[in-house]
C-alpha cells in the first residue's frame, strides 16, 4: 500500500471517530509503528490532524465543535492524570460532591478510590460507571437523567430539575475552554444549562482544566472565572493565564505531570 493510500485511510478513520490510536492503525494497516507515526507526521504537517500521546485527533476550532469522548480521552493524558490526583486531595471523607461530564473529570473520578463515605452526584454516564466499578460499598452515586451528548453527558430539563433540588459541598467541573472575558465555556448550549445548575448546587466550585483549554472559547458560558473557588491546571499553563486566573479565581493550583511520572517509577 502506498503512503498516500495509508494516509487517506488514517484521515478517514480520524474524521469518522474523532481520534485514532497508533496501535490500532499498526494492526489495521499491517505496517510498523514508525511507519504509522511518519504518516501521522505528514497529516499533522498538512493541518489535517493533531498529534497526541499514542495517536492523533481531528482538528477543531469552531465555538460549536464538540469532539466525542474517545477523541478527547487521548489528549493531554498525563496532564489530566496529574490534575486529577491534585484535585482528589481536596476531597474529604464524608462529603457530598458533584462531578460534571468530560474526560478530565472521568480521570478525576478514578482518583477518588480509597476516599470513604462519599456521596457523588454526576450527569456523566462514564463517571458513574467508574464509580460503580470501584466496588466501594460506602459510596453513594446519584446519576441524573437527561439526553446524552457527544461527551456522554446527560443534559436537558430532567437533569436540570434533578440538580436544582440538591446541595453539595464541592462541584468539580470540566470545561471545553477558559478565557478572561467569556470565562469557562462549552460548545454545547444544552450542556451549559445543565452545568450551570450543577455549579449552583455546590457551595464551592473547582474547575479542572489542562493548559490547552486556555484561550479556547465555546459558544456558551458556564461560569465566570471569579465563580471558581479553585482552578486546577498543569505546568504548561502560560504565565499570562496564571496571572489572570490568580487575580480572578479564588485559588490556582498547578499539577506537575513530570513529578507525578517520577513518583510512579
Amino acid at each position: 500500500m502506498l503512503a498516500r493510500q495509508r494516509q487517506a485511510i488514517i484521515l478517514e478513520e480520524a474524521q469518522r471517530t474523532g481520534a485514532v490510536r497508533v496501535s490500532d492503525l499498526v494492526e489495521r494497516l499491517g505496517v510498523s509503528d514508525m511507519t504509522v507515526r511518519r504518516d501521522l507526521d505528514v497529516l499533522a504537517s498538512r493541518g489535517l490532524v493533531e498529534k497526541v500521546y499514542g495517536g492523533a485527533t481531528t482538528i477543531t476550532g469552531r465555538s460549536t465543535d464538540e469532539p466525542g469522548f474517545e477523541a478527547k480521552s487521548v489528549r493531554q493524558r498525563e496532564q489530566k492524570e496529574a490534575i486529577a490526583e491534585l484535585a482528589a486531595s481536596l476531597v474529604k471523607p464524608g462529603t457530598a460532591i458533584g462531578i460534571s461530564a468530560g474526560t478530565t473529570t472521568w480521570t478525576f473520578a478514578r482518583a477518588l478510590d480509597g476516599i470513604p463515605d462519599l456521596t457523588i452526584v454526576t450527569n456523566s454516564v462514564r463517571v458513574a460507571d467508574i464509580l460503580h466499578d470501584s466496588g466501594q460499598t460506602d459510596r453513594t452515586v446519584v446519576l441524573t437523567g437527561g439526553v446524552r451528548t457527544p461527551s456522554d453527558a446527560l443534559v436537558g430539563p430532567v437533569a436540570v430539575q434533578s440538580l436544582r433540588s440538591l446541595h453539595l459541598d464541592l462541584v468539580f467541573l470540566g470545561v471545553h475552554g477558559m478565557a478572561e472575558g467569556p470565562g469557562f465555556t462549552t460548545p454545547n448550549l444544552t450542556e451549559s444549562e445543565t452545568d450551570r445548575a450543577l455549579v449552583e448546587a455546590g457551595r464551592k466550585l473547582v474547575v479542572l482544566a489542562d493548559h490547552t483549554k486556555w484561550g479556547t472559547v465555546g459558544i456558551s458560558t458556564i461560569a465566570d472565572l471569579a465563580d471558581a473557588g479553585v482552578v486546577v491546571s498543569d505546568t504548561g499553563l502560560p504565565e499570562d493565564a496564571r496571572k489572570v486566573l490568580s487575580e480572578n479565581a479564588g485559588e490556582l493550583l498547578i499539577a506537575d505531570p513530570e513529578r507525578r511520572a517520577e513518583a510512579d517509577e
